[in-house]
């Protein structure tokens, strides 16, 4: 049998590649081997997280898997057929769910299948996107590029005992490509989320955030929930939408501090088609249409860096970055396969 080898250590050298490779892997149905897996990090290989998307995926797909244990830093992922399913995980800890939804949504709407998934873990943690930000940002994209699911919060999960749970349901979908180039919108929305926390410490927050937002002309509509949760803790989004451009930025309240760490300067200051987090989650079904996707982008992140360059190499896309005077511009030309 024919392996893709990749190297773990490419790009970020963190989650991104191995959630990547075995999402296309799943997709392609190319076997692949990744190695040196977060080799850099301070706990190198695989941790809780990496461990239930991979076998998640293995689940859908019927996959063959070798090196799935904590801690490993080498991983052989052989993809079987993708199949429709009802599955209940939970990761253990509160590792992000929002990470393991990046694998499993595009994997069963891509290969037209249907997945209905009740899962355990964190809603909202430190590195990675907020549940909220895949519900209003992500979402909005893919709905975009074809790519249909829903999802409804049961329960928040923070750091450390998470114990959030969501459901989410997927729908076999047709892909397809996508243009988002310029911010025209001044209309905002702010959503922020907290649990076991004072009301008025949150509030503060917030409309500090608005004031600044309508300082700078913005339309502001705010909504504040208060949420069940085993540990103390909040999130916060704030996007824009319009027919060019989806735009988000989220934060996780700090308790030390009592603040959200929210740039929300660069959010101001982004008037192109997509954020740099949202960059790179365009990537993997863009690779997969038969078609144009462009959009245009502040920074080159790391985590865009490494997607462009596990998709090329898995699918065989062609992809083109070009410099602009505020940004980038970010062109993927797409390889459909008939087996999608």
């Amino acid at each position: 049998m024919e392996f893709l080898k990749i190297n773990g250590e490419f790009g970020e050298g963190g989650g991104q590649i191995i959630r990547t490779a075995i999402t296309l892997s799943c997709i392609t149905k190319r076997s692949v081997i990744i190695e040196n897996i977060r080799k850099n990090r301070n706990v190198p290989g695989l941790r809780p997280q990496h461990l239930t998307a991979i076998k998640i995926l293995q689940k859908i797909c019927d996959a063959d898997v070798e090196g799935a244990q904590i801690g490993s830093t080498s991983l052989k992922f052989i993809p079987g057929n993708v199949k429709s399913c009802n599955l209940i995980e939970d990761v253990g800890t509160a590792g992000s769910i929002s990470l393991i939804l990046q694998v499993l949504i595009p994997v069963a709407a891509i290969c037209q299948k249907k997945i209905n998934l009740t899962i355990k873990g964190g809603t909202d943690t430190l590195w990675s996107p907020t549940i909220d930000y895949t519900q209003y940002v992500l979402k909005e994209a893919y709905s975009r590029m074809g790519i249909k699911f829903s999802m409804k919060v049961i329960k928040r999960g923070y750091y450390p005992k998470g114990g959030g749970e969501i459901n989410l349901e997927v729908l076999p979908s047709k892909v397809k490509s996508i243009t988002l180039n310029q911010r025209k919108t001044r209309n905002v929305k702010l959503f922020c989320s907290f649990s076991n926390l004072p009301n008025e410490l949150i509030k503060r927050n917030v409309e500090s955030f608005e004031k600044k937002l309508i300082e700078k002309k913005f339309n502001v509509q705010s909504q504040i929930n208060e949420e069940i949760a085993i540990d103390s803790g909040a999130s916060l989004l704030i996007y824009s939408i319009d027919d060019e451009s989806i735009n988000g930025i989220d934060s996780i309240f700090d308790k030390k501090t009592e603040q959200f760490n929210l740039d929300l300067e660069s959010f101001i200051k982004n008037n192109l088609g997509v954020d740099e987090r949202l960059a790179d989650m365009l990537v993997l079904p863009a690779c997969l249409t038969n078609e144009m996707t462009i959009f245009r982008v502040k920074n080159i992140s790391k985590h865009l860096e490494t997607n462009l360059f596990v998709a090329s190499k898995i699918t065989g896309c062609k992809y083109g970055v070009g410099k602009l005077n505020d940004g980038f511009e970010i062109r993927i030309e797409g390889i459909s396969y008939a087996s999608i």
